[in-house]
Protein backbone atom coordinates (compact mmCIF):
# COMPACT_ATOMS: atom_id res chain seq x y z
CA UNK A 1 0.00 0.00 0.00
CA UNK A 2 1.09 3.29 -0.94
CA UNK A 3 0.74 6.96 0.15
CA UNK A 4 -0.05 9.88 -2.17
CA UNK A 5 1.44 11.78 -0.63
CA UNK A 6 4.18 10.28 2.21
CA UNK A 7 4.97 13.98 4.16
CA UNK A 8 2.98 17.06 4.45
CA UNK A 9 4.12 19.39 7.12
CA UNK A 10 1.49 22.10 6.43
CA UNK A 11 2.42 25.15 4.60
CA UNK A 12 1.58 27.97 6.97
CA UNK A 13 2.60 28.38 10.33
CA UNK A 14 -0.20 28.91 12.17
CA UNK A 15 0.99 32.03 13.71
CA UNK A 16 -1.00 34.60 11.60
CA UNK A 17 0.08 34.16 7.64
CA UNK A 18 -3.72 33.64 7.03
CA UNK A 19 -5.51 36.03 4.84
CA UNK A 20 -7.88 37.15 7.53
CA UNK A 21 -10.58 35.25 5.63
CA UNK A 22 -14.35 34.20 6.93
CA UNK A 23 -14.76 30.97 7.56
CA UNK A 24 -17.90 29.30 8.84
CA UNK A 25 -17.95 26.09 11.11
CA UNK A 26 -21.17 23.89 11.12
CA UNK A 27 -20.39 21.76 14.11
CA UNK A 28 -18.35 24.20 16.13
CA UNK A 29 -19.23 22.57 19.77
CA UNK A 30 -17.86 19.25 19.42
CA UNK A 31 -13.99 19.14 19.36
CA UNK A 32 -12.58 18.83 15.90
CA UNK A 33 -15.16 21.98 15.39
CA UNK A 34 -12.99 23.50 18.75
CA UNK A 35 -10.10 22.43 17.36
CA UNK A 36 -10.34 23.68 13.61
CA UNK A 37 -11.79 27.25 15.12
CA UNK A 38 -8.79 27.49 17.00
CA UNK A 39 -6.70 27.18 14.31
CA UNK A 40 -8.42 29.12 12.03
CA UNK A 41 -8.62 32.44 14.95
CA UNK A 42 -4.83 31.78 16.16
CA UNK A 43 -3.71 32.49 11.76
CA UNK A 44 -5.95 35.66 11.94
CA UNK A 45 -8.98 34.48 10.52
CA UNK A 46 -12.84 35.60 11.66
CA UNK A 47 -14.86 32.30 12.67
CA UNK A 48 -18.90 32.07 12.63
CA UNK A 49 -19.09 29.06 14.66
CA UNK A 50 -22.87 27.37 14.06
CA UNK A 51 -23.97 25.34 17.01
CA UNK A 52 -27.78 23.95 17.46
CA UNK A 53 -27.79 25.81 20.98
CA UNK A 54 -25.56 28.73 21.68
CA UNK A 55 -26.91 28.61 25.22
CA UNK A 56 -24.36 25.22 26.13
CA UNK A 57 -21.43 27.24 23.82
CA UNK A 58 -20.75 30.86 24.93
CA UNK A 59 -17.34 29.91 25.90
CA UNK A 60 -16.68 29.86 22.19
CA UNK A 61 -17.85 33.26 21.49
CA UNK A 62 -15.64 36.32 21.41
CA UNK A 63 -12.81 38.14 19.68
CA UNK A 64 -13.05 37.10 16.23
CA UNK A 65 -15.72 34.12 16.80
CA UNK A 66 -19.49 35.01 16.37
CA UNK A 67 -21.36 32.14 17.85
CA UNK A 68 -25.13 31.82 16.10
CA UNK A 69 -27.70 29.24 16.03
CA UNK A 70 -28.06 26.97 12.72
CA UNK A 71 -29.34 24.33 11.17
CA UNK A 72 -26.12 22.48 8.97
CA UNK A 73 -29.71 20.27 7.57
CA UNK A 74 -31.66 23.17 6.48
CA UNK A 75 -30.53 24.24 3.28
CA UNK A 76 -32.22 27.73 3.68
CA UNK A 77 -30.34 28.12 7.45
CA UNK A 78 -26.79 27.01 5.47
CA UNK A 79 -27.43 29.64 2.97
CA UNK A 80 -28.20 32.85 5.44
CA UNK A 81 -25.53 31.68 7.75
CA UNK A 82 -22.57 31.50 5.02
CA UNK A 83 -22.94 34.11 2.98
CA UNK A 84 -20.41 36.12 2.92
CA UNK A 85 -17.85 33.40 3.81
CA UNK A 86 -14.67 32.01 1.91
CA UNK A 87 -15.11 28.98 2.91
CA UNK A 88 -17.09 26.05 5.15
CA UNK A 89 -16.13 23.44 7.93
CA UNK A 90 -18.27 20.39 8.41
CA UNK A 91 -17.74 19.15 11.33
CA UNK A 92 -21.34 18.24 12.77
CA UNK A 93 -22.61 14.87 13.83
CA UNK A 94 -26.06 13.75 15.37
CA UNK A 95 -26.83 10.29 17.07
CA UNK A 96 -30.29 10.26 17.75
CA UNK A 97 -30.81 10.23 13.99
CA UNK A 98 -29.90 7.78 11.52
CA UNK A 99 -26.61 8.09 10.25
CA UNK A 100 -26.98 8.17 6.44
CA UNK A 101 -30.36 10.08 6.75
CA UNK A 102 -28.21 12.92 8.51
CA UNK A 103 -24.90 12.95 6.65
CA UNK A 104 -26.87 13.00 3.05
CA UNK A 105 -29.48 15.52 4.61
CA UNK A 106 -26.60 17.40 5.56
CA UNK A 107 -24.46 17.04 2.46
CA UNK A 108 -27.71 18.18 0.11
CA UNK A 109 -28.73 21.14 2.47
CA UNK A 110 -24.46 22.64 1.71
CA UNK A 111 -24.71 22.27 -1.80
CA UNK A 112 -27.62 24.06 -2.05
CA UNK A 113 -27.11 26.55 0.86
CA UNK A 114 -23.58 27.39 -0.10
CA UNK A 115 -24.49 27.56 -3.46
CA UNK A 116 -26.88 30.03 -2.63
CA UNK A 117 -24.50 32.11 -0.57
CA UNK A 118 -21.39 32.27 -2.86
CA UNK A 119 -19.54 29.99 -1.08
CA UNK A 120 -17.11 28.13 -3.12
CA UNK A 121 -14.99 25.86 -0.21
CA UNK A 122 -16.08 23.00 1.76
CA UNK A 123 -14.35 20.76 4.19
CA UNK A 124 -16.61 18.09 5.68
CA UNK A 125 -15.07 15.28 8.34
CA UNK A 126 -15.02 11.80 7.15
CA UNK A 127 -14.45 8.27 8.75
CA UNK A 128 -11.42 6.24 9.13
CA UNK A 129 -13.63 3.21 8.25
CA UNK A 130 -14.53 3.77 4.89
CA UNK A 131 -10.87 3.84 3.71
CA UNK A 132 -9.43 1.00 1.58
CA UNK A 133 -6.69 -1.81 2.84
CA UNK A 134 -5.78 -2.75 -0.48
CA UNK A 135 -7.61 -1.66 -4.10
CA UNK A 136 -11.56 -1.82 -3.20
CA UNK A 137 -11.49 -3.19 0.16
CA UNK A 138 -12.22 -0.81 2.99
CA UNK A 139 -11.91 -1.28 6.62
CA UNK A 140 -15.75 -1.42 7.26
CA UNK A 141 -15.66 -4.43 4.70
CA UNK A 142 -14.38 -6.85 6.67
CA UNK A 143 -16.32 -9.54 8.11
CA UNK A 144 -15.48 -9.24 11.69
CA UNK A 145 -16.34 -5.68 11.84
CA UNK A 146 -19.18 -4.70 14.07
CA UNK A 147 -22.59 -3.95 12.47
CA UNK A 148 -23.77 -1.23 13.93
CA UNK A 149 -20.31 0.98 13.26
CA UNK A 150 -20.66 -0.71 9.12
CA UNK A 151 -24.39 1.31 9.78
CA UNK A 152 -22.81 4.54 11.05
CA UNK A 153 -19.71 4.48 8.42
CA UNK A 154 -22.31 3.98 5.34
CA UNK A 155 -23.63 7.27 6.44
CA UNK A 156 -20.19 8.90 5.28
CA UNK A 157 -20.17 6.83 2.25
CA UNK A 158 -23.41 8.07 1.18
CA UNK A 159 -22.21 11.34 1.81
CA UNK A 160 -19.64 10.97 -0.36
CA UNK A 161 -21.40 9.52 -2.72
CA UNK A 162 -23.71 12.19 -2.90
CA UNK A 163 -21.36 15.04 -2.75
CA UNK A 164 -19.60 13.40 -6.06
CA UNK A 165 -22.94 12.99 -8.00
CA UNK A 166 -24.51 16.39 -7.29
CA UNK A 167 -22.06 19.08 -6.24
CA UNK A 168 -21.71 21.59 -9.21
CA UNK A 169 -18.43 22.71 -10.49
CA UNK A 170 -18.98 25.63 -8.13
CA UNK A 171 -18.31 23.67 -4.96
CA UNK A 172 -14.90 22.98 -4.34
CA UNK A 173 -15.54 20.07 -1.75
CA UNK A 174 -12.91 17.84 -0.08
CA UNK A 175 -13.49 15.09 3.05
CA UNK A 176 -10.98 15.08 5.03
CA UNK A 177 -10.76 12.04 6.45
CA UNK A 178 -8.72 11.27 10.43
CA UNK A 179 -7.32 7.39 10.96
CA UNK A 180 -9.52 5.64 13.59
CA UNK A 181 -7.48 6.71 16.76
CA UNK A 182 -8.41 10.76 16.61
CA UNK A 183 -6.96 11.35 20.01
CA UNK A 184 -7.96 15.00 22.16
CA UNK A 185 -4.99 13.99 24.61
CA UNK A 186 -2.23 13.39 21.57
CA UNK A 187 0.62 15.42 21.14
CA UNK A 188 0.05 18.15 18.61
CA UNK A 189 3.20 17.40 16.49
CA UNK A 190 2.79 20.57 13.93
CA UNK A 191 2.66 18.29 10.94
CA UNK A 192 0.92 15.28 8.98
CA UNK A 193 0.74 13.01 6.18
CA UNK A 194 -1.77 12.34 3.62
CA UNK A 195 -2.89 9.33 1.04
CA UNK A 196 -5.96 10.24 -1.08
CA UNK A 197 -8.81 7.14 -0.37
CA UNK A 198 -6.63 4.85 0.98
CA UNK A 199 -4.99 4.11 5.21
CA UNK A 200 -2.22 5.86 6.06
CA UNK A 201 0.83 3.09 6.77
CA UNK A 202 1.97 3.94 10.69
CA UNK A 203 0.78 4.60 13.98
CA UNK A 204 -2.60 5.51 12.61
CA UNK A 205 -3.29 8.79 15.08
CA UNK A 206 -3.57 12.36 14.99
CA UNK A 207 -4.07 14.94 17.52
CA UNK A 208 -7.26 17.17 17.10
CA UNK A 209 -4.59 19.96 16.46
CA UNK A 210 -2.67 18.57 13.75
CA UNK A 211 -5.98 17.30 12.16
CA UNK A 212 -6.87 21.36 12.22
CA UNK A 213 -4.29 22.50 10.88
CA UNK A 214 -4.96 19.69 8.23
CA UNK A 215 -8.06 21.38 7.56
CA UNK A 216 -7.01 24.93 7.94
CA UNK A 217 -4.01 24.33 5.28
CA UNK A 218 -6.53 23.21 2.81
CA UNK A 219 -8.45 26.08 2.77
CA UNK A 220 -5.73 28.49 2.70
CA UNK A 221 -3.80 26.82 0.31
CA UNK A 222 -6.36 24.10 -1.42
CA UNK A 223 -4.20 20.78 -2.93
CA UNK A 224 -7.25 18.15 -2.99
CA UNK A 225 -10.50 18.26 -4.11
CA UNK A 226 -13.48 16.08 -4.43
CA UNK A 227 -11.60 12.93 -3.07
CA UNK A 228 -11.43 11.25 0.30
CA UNK A 229 -8.01 12.75 1.83
CA UNK A 230 -6.74 10.58 4.94
CA UNK A 231 -4.84 12.52 7.76
CA UNK A 232 -2.41 11.07 10.16
CA UNK A 233 0.93 11.63 11.63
Amino acid sequence: MSNDTSNDNGTVDGKGKGKGRNIIVFGAGGRVGRAALTEAVARGHRVTAVVRDPSKYRDLEGGSVTLVRGDVTDPASVAALAAGHDAAVNASVRLDVPSEKYFTTAAKALIAGLEEAGVRRLLTLGIATTLETEPGVRIMDAPEFPEQWRVFSQGHVAEFALLSAEAGPELDWLMVVPPQDLNAEAEVTGGYRTAVGTVIDGPGRIAHGDLARALLDEIEHPRHSRVQLAVSV
